[in-house]
Order: structure tokens, then sequence, then C-alpha cells
């Protein structure tokens, strides 16, 4: 299993059997309608799956180097979409895939794990438990099938995100979520991957890849 700067990458990924159905979707057994923060790369369909569980139509956006992002306005209503920006090696300020820094940069952009900012455990009864407050899912089709799927609305000219898109940037940017999905996992919050809107729901299990 690889490592970056001692912590362990790489764990495997499994289905995700115990399954409730919310407004026609389904979801974690566990996984509470409120708690639902969903993310993701371009392109991967956040705003449509939205758009089928009614939930908050305006997209947000978290740092995830700050301090107490966990408490942002953004984050107060729910279900809803919402953008990231990562610590990177290289870069004072954090990155969305989409900014132009990003774009810009010759070589991809790599995820600085040690700036993330980490909810605190729960430590008294009456302090709020951060970490279980919310339930991210992570929406990251297969590169190439993103790929397809950003080169149409690349034709149709709906999205500038989409403007001189490549599988080689697609792998980036699926790279990166799925490095930070896993990092928050290991940090203790609720984190699963949905691969596409009709993929399969799956989570992180202790099992290293071969």
């Amino acid at each position: 299993m690889a490592k970056i700067d001692g912590i362990q990458l790489g764990f495997r990924t499994v289905p995700i059997t115990e399954l409730q159905t919310i407004k026609g979707v389904s979801f974690p057994a566990h996984v509470r309608f409120r708690q639902l923060l969903i993310t993701g790369p371009p392109g991967a369909g956040k705003s449509t799956l939205i758009r089928r569980l009614g939930g908050w139509s305006e997209e947000g956006y978290v740092d995830l180097s700050l301090n107490r992002w966990w408490s942002a306005q953004a984050l107060a209503v729910r279900p809803r979409e919402i953008h990231l920006g990562f610590p990177c090696e290289g870069f004072k300020d954090a990155l969305a895939v989409f900014d132009e820094g990003w774009n810009r940069s010759l070589t991809p952009p790599e995820l600085d794990l040690e700036r993330i900012k980490v909810p605190p455990a729960k430590r008294y009864f009456f302090s709020v438990n951060w970490r279980a407050r919310y339930s991210f899912e992570f929406l990251i089709p297969p590169p190439e099938i993103l790929f397809r799927q950003r080169e149409k609305r690349a034709r149709q000219g709906t999205h500038h995100v989409d403007d001189a898109v490549t599988l080689e940037k697609v792998r980036d940017q699926v790279t990166i979520y799925r490095l930070a999905a896993q990092y928050l996992y290991q940090q203790g919050l609720t984190v699963y991957i949905r691969e596409g809107t009709e993929g399969d729901l799956l989570r992180f299990t202790e099992a290293e890849c071969d």
C-alpha cells in the first residue's frame, strides 16, 4: 500500500449491500437524508442527483484547508452539492479542480494531506459531533465514462469547465477526489462513493489492495 507522509493510501472499496431508497434513489441504509453532501469532479452528475432528491438548488464551496470548514454556512442546508477546495503542494491557496491555477499547472497538482483540517472528535455530552453531522457522497464515475460525458457537454458548449477536456485531466481529477474521500474516511467522517448517478455504491474497507 502506498503512503504519503505516513498516511496509507489504496484501501479497497467494496459494494454497500444494506441500502434504503430515498425519492427513488438508493443510499446506504445508515445515511439520513438531511446529512447528505454530494461532491465530485465536474460532469459527474451532482446537480442531476440533487434535482432528483429535491435538495438545495444552489451549489456550495468548502475549502478543506480552512479551520472549522465544517461549520461553514454553505453546509447548513442539506442535501446539497458541494465543491471542494483542495490544499495542494506548492500552492498557498486551496484549489478547486476547475480553478485557473489548477488548469494552468504544468503538472497535476498533488494533494497536501497534512493541510486538510478535520473536525475534532466529540468530547463532551453536549458538544456537537461534527464527524457524524454530515455524510459525504463522492460521486465519482470511472474516468473513461466521465470523460465521454464531458466530451458530450463540450460539444454542446453548455459548461466552460469542459473546454479542452482530456482523459488525462479527468483521471487526475478523479484521483484527487478519491484520495480526499479516503483521507476523510480514515479521519472518522462518514464517506462513501457512488460510481455515477446510476452506478454502484461503495464503501472503504480496511483490507489492503494487492
